[in-house]
């Protein structure tokens, strides 16, 4: 994808003075580093300091130690899966090569790989995902666990491959602050991790190659920050990982600089994309879990080197931490909602280990759990390691800064997220917030006061997810369309205008009207958007906990309009449609399940399933799969005289 004329203008107009003037010094600067790079300053007597405290890999359960190994072993054989491709080129491999598209990246100065075009580059996101190298933080936590020098070595094979081929400014690796930030985090850990290795040493402080890598990485993260309306969770991972890098990597004339450089951006802007209620500004859940996962591991680094960082800091992650035990469901899963392409902070874990269960655990050790937090099962290799640096937050006898919530929040006001439940094991996530975070919004969908019904954890009323980013345009466009989610389109347009595939130039408002969930058989919620000019739909939502009952009212206030109201199930779901009744069926835990849609009978109702022309009837669990669902589509038309009803019956 070649971006045109059209959204350099579109992308300008979302700038201030500022960041327009930012970005102008962003470009000198490029141009005199094409022809200036300096050598790393010479260094001696470098040692690394920050190891794992006596015991800790000792801590970690062995049935997650028996994941991280066997996933391991498969990474040693030469077999992963990057967003739904399968790779058995691991042993040795292409780090420019893209294997779904078969193509290579172009090699030349970093600033001119046209990395948006996948004619010319292949899919970027499968390019720079290996050279992430969490990867070789899974091989390097198995040696910690086993000693086995196989997979140390493995891992010093693959750093001097990587070393080599991705010399300072060359090529596709040296392009994106997010990929350098989180590459700098994970040497920090693999170096870590191989601390009782005799090879170490010689692999990091001692390696002139190593020390150049390093010394690079962190003098173009901090000549080149994400700006203004990129200021979102990039800027995150760039601050972590120039942080940790130099308080781990504290060798250089510079790193004092750059660690408090980064301390200062990552307070400022772990504030700044955090709502007071916890939750992320993105509106976008991974990308909660992403800046969670970031902010601990840094935190993390400040307490091994004993750098003082401000209180601000954890108390934005307590926030997050609480925010995310509120939102889960029965089964664990927070909402599905915004842009989700699985970026993770810091990886040292086996296939099977729930992300979430794992950052609530490492909330529970290192903030501990409030009552009403869920249960949480399930074991994790991350969480004794992060809890063996990080200092435990102040509980009795020092009164917390933070005030945290007595009960299970279900309303967070200022991200216009509601959970409405039942003890039934009914979930449903209303939308009546903000359209996205910072004037481009990039990862907002046009999903103003969708739903996402479930029941015991099965996706009912599904959010279809995301899919993919660059590339396949008509795919990413679907994917957060309107009609892509669980709410009403107007006249075949969506409720907020794209400008490219991370642009909205116009973006609906919503404004929540009513919440009532202190009846414990019926809540209730209610919210309005303007997105479709000179109409407004509203649409109010009750749960009766005693019939098992949800019900969606929707109503469209304005001149007659062309209606299209979407229901997207799960890929769990069977349905059997006839009229305006869907009969669904699933089977949770060998049990069959089911329920009764009653659709509005004013709407024409059609069930659509893995359409391509134009895309309909898709659910994406992960970013670069799809699978065909069934998603029910009613058409006709709105006059203000009546609402749409909508009613979902659970039985049993």
């Amino acid at each position: 994808m070649t971006m045109s004329a059209g959204w350099y203008l579109r992308r300008l107009s979302r700038m201030g003075p500022r960041e327009v003037g930012g970005r102008a010094g962003d470009a000198v600067r490029r141009r005199r580093w094409r022809s200036a790079r300096p050598d790393c300053p010479s260094v001696t007597g470098a040692r690394f300091t920050a190891a794992l405290p006596s015991g800790t890999i000792a801590a970690i359960p062995p049935d997650a130690a028996k994941r991280l190994i066997a996933e391991a072993d498969r990474l040693m054989y030469g077999h992963a899966e990057y967003f739904g491709v399968v790779r058995d080129d691991l042993d040795d491999p292409d780090w420019w090569c893209d294997p779904k598209t078969g193509r290579r990246a172009p090699w030349g100065y970093a600033f001119d790989v046209p990395y948006r075009n996948e004619d010319a580059v292949g899919d970027i996101k499968q390019i720079w995902e290996l050279s992430r190298h969490q990867y070789l933080t899974v091989l390097a936590a198995a040696y910690a666990i086993t000693g086995e020098e196989r997979y140390a070595e493995r891992v010093a094979e693959h750093l001097r491959s990587w070393w080599t081929a991705n010399p300072p400014l060359r090529g596709v690796h040296w392009i994106s602050g997010i990929e350098l930030g989180i590459r700098l985090l994970s040497w920090v850990w693999i170096r870590r991790l191989l601390d009782d290795w005799p090879g170490a040493a010689g692999l990091f402080e001692d390696n002139p190659v190593a020390l150049n890598q390093i010394w690079h990485h962190q003098r173009w993260l901090a000549a080149f920050p994400s700006r203004g309306s990129s200021a979102n969770n990039h800027v995150i991972a760039e601050a972590a990982g120039q942080f940790a890098a130099a308080c781990a990597f504290g060798w250089f004339p510079s790193s004092a600089r750059w660690r408090a450089g980064a301390l200062r951006s990552l307070e400022r802007h772990l504030r700044g994309n955090t709502f007071d209620s916890g939750l992320n500004r993105e509106l976008a859940t991974e990308y909660h879990g992403l800046v969670l996962e970031l902010g601990l591991a840094a935190v993390a680094e400040a307490d091994a080197a004993g750098v003082p960082v401000p209180a601000s800091i954890r108390q934005v992650l307590l926030r997050m931490t609480d925010a995310l035990a509120a939102i889960v469901d029965s089964r664990l899963r927070p909402p599905r909602q915004g842009d989700a392409d699985d970026g993770h902070g810091l990886i040292v874990d086996g296939a099977g280990t729930d992300r979430w269960a794992s950052l609530l655990a490492t909330g529970d050790a290192v903030f501990g759990r409030l009552a009403w937090w869920p249960a949480v099962t399930g074991t994790d290799v991350r969480t004794p390691l992060l809890a063996a640096l990080i200092r435990p937050y102040p509980t009795k006898g020092t009164a917390p800064a933070v005030t945290r919530p007595e009960g299970r929040p279900d309303h967070f006001a200022d991200a216009g997220m509601t959970i409405l439940r039942d003890p039934a094991g009914i979930w449903c996530r209303c939308d009546g917030g903000p359209h996205g975070f910072l004037s481009i919004a990039a990862h907002a969908h046009a999903d103003a006061l969708s739903v996402e019904v479930r029941h015991d954890g099965v996706d009912v009323l599904a959010d279809p997810g995301t899919y993919c980013y660059h590339g396949q345009p008509e795919w990413r466009q679907y994917f957060r369309s309107t009609l892509g989610h669980n709410t009403l389109q107007l006249d075949g347009s969506d409720q907020s205008v794209s400008g490219g595939p991370f642009l909205w130039t116009r973006q609906a408002r919503s404004r929540v009207l009513t919440v009532d969930t202190s009846d414990e058989g019926v809540a209730r919620w209610s919210a309005e958007h303007d997105g479709y000019q000179r109409s407004v739909h509203r649409r109010r939502v009750e749960l009766t906990a005693a019939s098992q009952e949800l019900r969606v009212v929707d109503e469209v206030r304005g001149p007659r309009r062309a209606v299209q109201l979407a229901f997207h199930l799960g890929p769990a779901i069977t349905v059997d449609l006839a009229d305006n009744r869907a009969v669904l069926t699933w089977t949770r835990d060998g049990e069959d399940r089911s329920a009764v849609l009653a659709l509005p009978g004013q709407l024409s109702w059609r069930a659509h399933r893995g359409e391509t022309e134009p895309p309909m009837g898709w659910y994406s669990a992960g970013f670069g799969r799809k699978e065909p669902t069934t998603t029910l589509v009613g058409t006709g038309f709105a006059d203000g005289a009546e609402g749409f009803t909508t009613v979902l019956r659970f039985h049993g």
